[in-house]
C-alpha cells in the first residue's frame, strides 16, 4: 500500500508472503500482477497523446485506425473505446491458445468483429478487449506499441516499477496470484459469474471464457509469456507504489497532461444501472472508473469501489485499486496476490482507502461515498 499527498509519500507499506509455496516474504521491490489496474495505464497513454493534440478522442476509431470500420463500426468513436461503450466486451470466433499474446493479431480479429449492441447505446464493460482497443489506437498514433510507449512516456519519466509487458530479468520478483478461496457454504457468486457459468451462451461466458486459456487455465495468466505480452487490460504488473506513483502527477494538477484533459478525466462521461457485462451498475470518465456505492444490491454484487466524487482510477481483480483525487492532492495503491471474490476491491482495499479518507477528515454519506 502507498499514499501520496501533495506529491509526497506519507505510506509506503508491505507485508506477508510473496509464494505461498515457498514461504517467500514480500518485499520491497516485490511486484505482482494488477489486473485491471492496468487499464488506468492504458487510458493515461491515450489522454497523454490527446493532451499533445495527437489524439482527439470526440473522433472516430477509423481516423487513425482504418480497417476498425468493418462490421458497422465505421461511427465509433475512441470515447466509446474509453468508455466501455463501443459494444466489444468479447469476440464470438473461439480463439486459439495463448490468444492474448499476440496485440497485433487481438487488434485484427476486433477489427473484423460485429458489435455486440449498436455503439454507444450501451455500456459493457470491455473486460478483456479495452486494452488490445485502447492500445491499437496508441500504437496507431505514436508508432510505437502500448508497452513501450507507457514506459518511454510515462513510466520511465516517472521512476515506476510498472510494466505493460514485464521484461524477464524482473521475473524473480514477482509473486504469483494466489486464487480466490471458494465462496463458503451458502454464499454465492456475482451474477457476472453465475450467468457466465451457467449459461455457455452468454455474452458473460464468451467474456471469460474465449480468451486462449488465459482466464481459465490455472496458473496460466503468472506464465512468462503472459507477464511478457503486451496486454493492455489487464496484464500490468507492479505493487502499490506503481500504482499511487502513476496517479500522483494527476492528483496534483496534470504533469503528463493537460489541466483540461485532467478534468475530463476526473468527469463522468458515461454511466448505466444494469451494465450489459458485469450486470451490475457502474459509472466511466474516459477510461477511469468513479466511486460506486453498489451495497443496496444482494451477496457479492454489493461490493463497490467507496471513493469521493471527485477521485478516478481503477481497481483490478481480487482487489487491488489505484486512483487520484485532486481536491485532497492525493494518490493511493494497493496491491495484493490473494485475490478476493468479488468485483469490488473487498474489505481489505476499502478498509485501507476508508482509513486514509477518515485520516484526511472526509465523511461517509449515508455510509457510502467520501465527501468533505
Amino acid at each position: 500500500m502507498c499514499v501520496t499527498i501533495d506529491g509526497d509519500t506519507v505510506v509506503d507499506l508491505w507485508g506477508g508472503t510473496a509464494d505461498p509455496t515457498t514461504g517467500t516474504e514480500w518485499k520491497q521491490d516485490t511486484i505482482g500482477h494488477v489486473w485491471s489496474c492496468t487499464k488506468g495505464a492504458t487510458a493515461l497513454c491515450a489522454h497523454v497523446l490527446a493532451s499533445r493534440g495527437e489524439l482527439d478522442v470526440n473522433a472516430p476509431v477509423v481516423k487513425y485506425w482504418p480497417e476498425f470500420g468493418a462490421k458497422g463500426k465505421e461511427g465509433v468513436l475512441v470515447r466509446h473505446l474509453l468508455t466501455h461503450t463501443a459494444g466489444l466486451p468479447a469476440l464470438r470466433a473461439p480463439l486459439p491458445e495463448g490468444a492474448l499474446y499476440d496485440a497485433a493479431a487481438m487488434a485484427e480479429r476486433l477489427a473484423g468483429e460485429e458489435p455486440f449492441w449498436e455503439p454507444g447505446t450501451r455500456q459493457g464493460y470491455h473486460a478483456l478487449t479495452f486494452g488490445f482497443l485502447v492500445g491499437e489506437v496508441v500504437r496507431r498514433v505514436s508508432g510505437r506499441g502500448l508497452g513501450t510507449f507507457f514506459r518511454d512516456e510515462i513510466a520511465g519519466p516517472l521512476g515506476l516499477d510498472f510494466w505493460i509487458g514485464l521484461p524477464e530479468e524482473f521475473e524473480r520478483r514477482v509473486a504469483p496470484t494466489v486464487p480466490a478461496p471458494p465462496p463458503a457454504p451458502g454464499a454465492s457468486l456475482p451474477t457476472f459469474y453465475q450467468r457466465a457459468f451457467t449459461d455457455p451462451a452468454s455474452l458473460q461466458a464468451l467474456v471469460i471464457g474465449n480468451t486462449g486459456g488465459y482466464v481459465l487455465t490455472p496458473g496460466e495468466s503468472d506464465s512468462r509469456a503472459a507477464h511478457a505480452a503486451e496486454i493492455g487490460a489487464v496484464g500490468g504488473i507492479t505493487n502499490g507504489r506503481g500504482l499511487a506513483g502513476m496517479y500522483r502527477p494527476l492528483a496534483v494538477g496534470g504533469g503528463l497532461v493537460s489541466p483540461d484533459q485532467l478534468a475530463m478525466m476526473g468527469s463522468v462521461a458515461a454511466a448505466t444501472q444494469v451494465d450489459a457485462a458485469l450486470l451490475v451498475p457502474t459509472r466511466w470518465t474516459l477510461g477511469f472508473m468513479k466511486g460506486s456505492d453498489n451495497r443496496h444490491l444482494p451477496g457479492p454484487d454489493g461490493e463497490g469501489v467507496l471513493l469521493s466524487e471527485d477521485a478516478f482510477g481503477h481497481s483490478g481483480m481480487g482487489g487491488s485499486l489505484g486512483f487520484a483525487d485532486p481536491v485532497p492532492r492525493l494518490s493511493f495503491g494497493y496491491s495484493m496476490n490473494l485475490q478476493g471474490s468479488g468485483l469490488g476491491v473487498n474489505e481489505r482495499g476499502q478498509s485501507l482507502v476508508n482509513a486514509v479518507y477518515r485520516t484526511l477528515g472526509y465523511q461517509q454519506a449515508h455510509g457510502g461515498l467520501w465527501y468533505l
